[in-house]
């Protein structure tokens, strides 16, 4: 019955939904936030064009509400002045639309969307106008412990940590952004079933990540395709704050897949990318959770397009192998883990692809680098085996 109760409410919203028309003014604050406040099943919050001048973050907790601006570059929600930590506009209600405006300056996190379902980022712009810093905030476009996800035609400028980041999240398409000079340009975080192509990633430390971590509440992560998206010129050096993750990412690299599993990364273009196309790594830090699996699993590598990468690869031991190996690194750089602890797989944790490898021959997770027994891998071929994903008919769209 509340399900009943719930559809016939959504359905219905439209007759009684209203549009509500914001500008710029004396009291953006108070203006702003009320409006999110006092929002009504449906409603439609116009923001017109101009700068809206915001001391502190905003939050939205009501379900079927869109914030529609007049685009990225008119409308604009500048946290210069914000005085607090936190993010700059929180949602944590469902089926929500945010699109055609920029959020610029927050101290933390640009637009985060926490335990939510059917949220929807679109032609939004995050950037810090000072460019790249390790005081900015970690994420710009960042959803997490959110189902059917979806984020798209938008700008992330230097993020410290992740432009786009969705993190313990199921059910996602990231596709048609551009992300630069942030950390990690597009990052896919202990999720599952996520789509991401069509992307621009440039001028960051590391183009798009696909990670898994250990002591997060959603662990697993597993089945992303990374497909159709450019990735080049990424080299900006790495600014995150010391002891961050992504503080270990080494400049100059395209696509990294870390401890997750079933994962593709094909048709993509990966070029001008200094430190490697692709890297396959497991997790490398020390965990207490027996249930985590720090090794990469099922990293299907295919059908890509590369330039030239590798030629000066940045982390320790890099520069002599690539002189072991003529000059550069091949298009695919995998740590040769294939066990940790007595637990072995090696035929999921080697690479499957249609380029040559190198493998550093670590073996055990946690070897250090300086152990290294490097040795070229032959392309062994590989193809698709993920389904594409799928929104529901009723997902919020611009």
């Amino acid at each position: 019955m509340k399900a009943l109760l719930a559809f016939l409410l959504v359905s219905a919203s439209p007759a009684w939904a209203r549009t509500i028309t914001l500008a710029p003014g004396d009291n953006d604050q108070e203006t702003l936030q009320t409006a999110l406040i006092d929002a009504q099943l449906g409603d439609v919050i116009a923001l017109g064009a101009g700068t809206y001048r915001l001391t502190t973050g905003l939050s939205l907790d009501i379900d079927n509400v869109t914030v529609r601006g007049a685009g990225p570059a008119a409308t604009v929600l500048s946290f210069k002045g914000q005085t607090g930590a936190g993010e700059g506009l929180l949602v944590t209600s469902d089926r929500v639309l945010l699109t055609g405006f920029a959020v610029e300056d927050t101290k933390g996190d640009g637009i985060k969307a926490k335990g939510v379902d059917r949220i929807t980022m679109d032609n939004l712009r995050v950037v810090w106008t000072r460019g790249p810093h390790k005081d900015n905030g970690a994420y710009g476009l960042y959803p997490v412990e959110a189902t059917n996800v979806l984020v798209q035609n938008s700008e992330v400028v230097a993020c410290s940590d992740a432009g786009i980041y969705v993190g313990q999240s199921e059910n996602i398409i990231v596709r048609g952004n551009r992300v630069s000079f942030n950390v990690a340009g597009l990052e896919i975080e202990n999720s599952k079933h996520a789509d991401v192509y069509g992307n621009l990633a440039h001028h960051n430390t590391g183009g798009i990540l696909v990670f898994d971590l250990p002591n997060l509440p959603k662990m697993g992560g597993h089945s992303t395709r990374i497909f159709s998206n450019t990735v080049v010129d990424n080299d900006t050096p790495n600014f995150a704050p010391p002891g961050n993750i992504v503080a270990e990412v080494p400049q100059g690299l395209g696509i990294m897949v870390m401890a997750n599993e079933n994962v593709e990364v094909s048709g993509n273009r990966i070029e001008g990318n200094r430190t490697a196309a692709v890297m396959v790594v497991s997790y490398v830090r020390p965990f207490e959770d027996a249930s985590y699996n720090p090794l990469a699993r099922k990293v299907r590598i295919f059908g890509n397009t590369f330039g030239k990468n590798g030629w000066d690869p940045k982390f320790p031991g890099g520069a002599e192998l690539a002189t072991a190996l003529g000059g550069g690194l091949p298009p695919v750089l995998w740590d040769g883990v294939t066990r940790f602890g007595d637990k072995a797989d090696d035929a999921a944790t080697t690479p499957a692809s249609d380029v040559p490898m190198v493998s550093l021959g670590l073996g055990v997770a946690g070897t250090p680098p300086t152990k290294a027994q490097p040795a070229p891998v032959a392309a062994t071929g590989a193809s698709a085996t993920l389904a594409a994903v799928v929104l529901p008919a009723d997902q919020p769209m611009p």
